[in-house]
This record gives C-alpha cells, structure tokens and sequence, in this order.
C-alpha cells in the first residue's frame, strides 16, 4: 500500500474518531477514494495525496450538489472547474460538506444536516456558511477544503477554528459549478492548517500576482467598534506582534469599509439572492430554514432605483477604501466581533449573525483580496485576524501573514491538552492551539506513574493504532524554554501524524512504560481519563 492510500484510511478512521457527522453531507466510500490514491504513486503532482472536503454548494461528480437544501438538490455531470484543477494536481476529494443552507449565513446553524458545531468547543458555533469545510480541516481529516466566500463565509470559520481561511481576489478562481449566492461578487476560498499551504494549493490552481519582498506597511484601524470581551486584548497583541516582526504601522480610517459592509444585507444588494434561488425558495417554501428563506426572499420586492442608488454610494466608498489601501500593504482588523454559542445563535439568530460580518461583508463589494489566520486564543478559543489587500494581493498578503516571528509546532498527548494541569506551561510561553489531530497508526499509549497523571506515547514496531492529539506552536524562544523543562522519561522526538506529516512532540523513553497501562484502546488520554 502507498503512502498516499494510508492518509485515505487514516483519514477516514479519524472521521470515526471525531463523530462529527454533521460535518459531511456527502461522504465518497473509502473503497473508491483508495483506488483513485493508488493511480497517483510516482506522477510528480503538486498535490498528490492532499485530502480534500469541499463546500456542498459546488460541483464535485458522482455526489448531489445540495446548498445545503435536499429539497434543491442535482447531480452534476462534471466537477466544477476549480474541483477538477485539484483533481488534476492530484488532490483528493473525500465528500461535500454542510453549510449554511445556500450559502446564506455566517454561523453554520442554518442547515437540515444539523448545526456544525466548533471543532475546539462544541457549545459553540462553528461559523458559516463554509462551515463543514472549516471544521473538517480543523479537526485533521482533510489538508484543505473548499468554501465560497460571499460576505465572510470562507473567513469567519477560519477564525472560529484557528486555521487559515484565504479569500481570493474575485475572479481569480472560477466560480462556475458553484449555486450562487451573489453571483457578481461570490469567490471560491480555501481553508488549510498554514498560510504556506493555503498559499501554495492557490498557486496550484490559479496564476496570482507575485509576491511582495522589503517592509511592509500595515494599516491599523483608529477605531474599531464593540468586540467581545478580551477581543481588543487580543487584536492588539497581534498588532504589536508584526511591529516586533518590522512591519511599519499607520493609523487609517476604515469607515468606508464599514459603511460598505451595511449594505451588502441592508441595501438592494440582497436582491441578487433572489435572483439566484429565489423562485426555488417560492415554489418550496417548506423545504427551506426559516432564516435563509426570510433574507433571500426579502430581497424579491426592492425597487430597482434602490439598487441604481446603491450601486452609486458603493462606487463613492470603494474610492475611498482603495484610497486607503493605496497608502499601505494591507489592512489589519479582528476578522470579526465576537464568537457565539450555539444558544445564543438560536436565541436571536439575524442579529448575531449581522454582527459577525462587519469586518468581512465589504471585501468582496470592494473587490479586495483577504486572508484570515489564527491568532492565539481568548478564553481558550481560537482567535484570528484578517489581512484586507488591494485587487491581485493575494501572495503579499501570505507574505505579509507569515511576516510574525517563526513558531514551532508541538504534538502534545495528555497533560498539555486543552483543559489539562499542564496546559499552562504551553499558554504562557505563548503557546498557541493550532488543531486536534490524530497520529498516523503506529503508536500505542501508556498511562504513567507520574504526579500529575501523564501518559507515555511510544512508537510500535507493530500492532500501533492512531491516537488524539493536540498540535500547538511556540515561539522558537518559548519552544527552547519549554523543551529545557521537560523531566525523564519524556522526550521530544518527531511524531508521525495521521496526513503523514512529521512533527516535533512528546515521546516517552520505552524502558518507563514496563509494568505501566496500556491504555491504546481509548484512542487517547481524554478518553482514557473519562
């Protein structure tokens, strides 16, 4: 068996794993997905053996294309163009994914597939409407995925799941096959673990502008409005965090952007949706969320000099916002307000929702590239701030993103998890929660007699299994101080993950697991402790 057919079976034991099944609205048998691995052995592909979930509102052959919408659904005869350039790459694609119903939301509730929940807190909400897409990449089973990005859809579950949510310049990549939204202004976005992959599966599928070299300038907004508590804590250390790096700050005015961003729901922009399915949601008004049906039928009686007007205000602040980039690399903001909980999505679903676009909903009026990327966390959740560019900037800005001082990644186990005694020891050398993860199936798992309660990971010649882990990064500083710290018989060493990757993490010496629990058959060290 190859390499690559291992990552599919590993990839669908770790869905197993993750009980998610809200995730996938589709899912292709692994039987199928294995043989299309084993014709990809030795071809030179630049992404041979990338898994792929991609958004149930674009094409992918063989499986309905929803939106999200049983009722709406079609079989596709092809790919849509950008599933068959990954194809070609030689990525491939595990199923569709749930979203807010077409592609109507920022909170990924709005779905009869079932709310998507958060991949690091389940209570709250994953982010729409590329929510699956999100979450699937969040949790380790798949490399990267496809979303659409219509007012934030592919940036706000970034930022919920602490990945990388890319949102092309609009047209770079093509949206036919894609149920549309907006169709003058949807994108195809991309989600992944890094910018670097994120950026690299871009070049793979596209010709985006070249990248930028020398300093940077990076706007930072005067005001930015309410944010949840801790927020503003947070996007400011991320400022600070590029100026150490020596990016050059200046202080701009984005009140162009924000007054855009009313309009794209609160003006006769909304009436594009309409166009799209509204006579689907006329002749099937059961079939639909109550939510979705609400907005997009809302838009169907706007008269047209409403439209004409808007069209005019917007070409005012579009001059003003390009006026405003035009001075600077890009525009740095939270890429949203605040991170709600499911309940509290039900309890006042329109208003929430609302809120949560008002750093995203103008970028695609404007026409601008963006990139949302994690950020550290705030009350243990992830926290992500977005970089705003002119047309075409898409590589500046993953330039830009990665400009922040180089971090080490970490595979933790047991008592550095989320939650557990040692977490700490991560969080205040700056540690920062990347993603849950699997090992590839060559470990087994002891439970050691250490105060407090650790578990030893060692590698088995045979009879391994996967185990649940968490990978973190450090600072190249806070990753030396923490390694120095580490007591016998832990040790750093390179662990296998489940994609095949190898990376630095918490092995135990194997004379200290004689006598110890094999606890191997929990699947990992929260399922061991109950």
């Amino acid at each position: 068996m190859t390499a690559i057919e291992e990552r599919v079976r590993a990839a669908y034991r770790r869905i197993e794993q993750v009980d998610r099944p809200e995730i996938w609205i589709d899912l292709r048998p692994e039987a199928e997905v294995l043989a299309e691995a084993a014709t990809l052995a030795n071809r030179g592909l630049p992404l041979a053996g990338k898994l792929v979930a991609v958004k149930g509102n674009i094409d992918v052959a063989g499986l309905p294309t929803t939106s999200g919408c049983p009722a709406y659904a079609y079989k596709p005869e092809a790919d849509a163009p950008v599933v068959a350039r990954l194809r070609a790459a030689g990525a491939l694609v595990l199923g569709t994914t749930n979203l807010d119903q077409f592609a109507t939301g920022l909170v990924g509730t709005r779905s009869p597939y079932g709310a998507v929940r958060n991949a690091v807190d389940p209570a709250y909400v994953s982010g729409g409407s590329s929510s699956g897409s999100a979450v699937a990449v969040a949790l380790g089973i798949v490399d990267l995925a496809l979303g659409t990005d219509t007012a934030g859809s592919g940036r706000v579950p970034a930022a919920f799941n602490g990945i990388v949510g890319l949102k092309p310049t609009p047209g770079l990549l093509p949206t036919e096959g894609v149920v549309p939204a907006c169709a003058s202004i949807d994108c195809v976005s991309l989600f992944a673990r890094t910018v670097e992959e994120a950026s690299y599966a871009l070049t793979c599928l596209a010709e985006p502008a070249q990248v930028h070299t020398g300093r940077f300038r990076l706007g930072v907004p005067a005001e930015l409005g309410p944010l949840a508590p801790g927020w503003a804590e947070a996007f400011e250390a991320a400022v600070e965090e590029y100026a150490a790096a020596g990016a050059e700050l200046t202080t701009v005015d984005i009140s162009a952007f924000l007054e855009a961003a009313q309009l794209l729901y609160g003006g006769a922009f909304v009436a594009e949706r309409y166009t799209a399915v509204g006579e689907f949601l006329d002749a099937h008004p059961d079939d639909v969320d109550p939510v979705v049906h609400g907005i997009i039928t809302g838009g169907r009686d706007i008269p047209a000099h409403r439209l004409f007007a808007d069209q005019a205000k917007l070409a005012g602040l579009r001059a003003e916002a390009l006026a405003t980039l035009a001075g600077v690399d890009a525009l740095l903001v939270p890429t949203t307000t605040e991170h709600p909980t499911l309940a509290e999505v039900a309890a006042d679903p329109v208003a929430v929702n609302a809120r949560l676009g008002r750093f995203t909903n103008s970028t695609n009026l404007f026409g601008l590239s963006a990139l949302a990327v994690p950020s550290g966390t705030v009350a243990g959740r992830p926290f992500g701030v977005m970089l705003v560019g002119a047309p075409h900037d898409d590589l500046k800005l993953a330039a830009l993103a990665t400009l922040r001082d180089e971090r080490v990644p970490i595979v933790v186990v047991g008592a550095h998890l989320r939650g557990q005694p040692l977490n700490h020891e991560l969080t205040s050398r700056g540690g920062r929660f990347v993603a849950s993860v699997s090992t590839s199936a060559s470990y087994r798992l002891y439970a050691l007699d250490t105060v407090p309660p650790k578990p030893g990971l060692v590698r088995a010649a045979s009879g391994g299994v996967a185990i649940a882990a968490e990978v973190w990064d450090l600072p190249v500083r806070g990753f030396g101080e923490f390694v120095s710290r580490i007591p016998a018989p832990l040790a750093i060493g390179k662990v296998e993950l489940a994609d095949g990757t190898r990376v630095p993490g918490f092995l135990c010496e194997p004379a200290a697991i004689e006598g110890a629990e094999d606890i191997s058959a929990k699947g990992g060290w929260l399922a061991h402790l109950g």
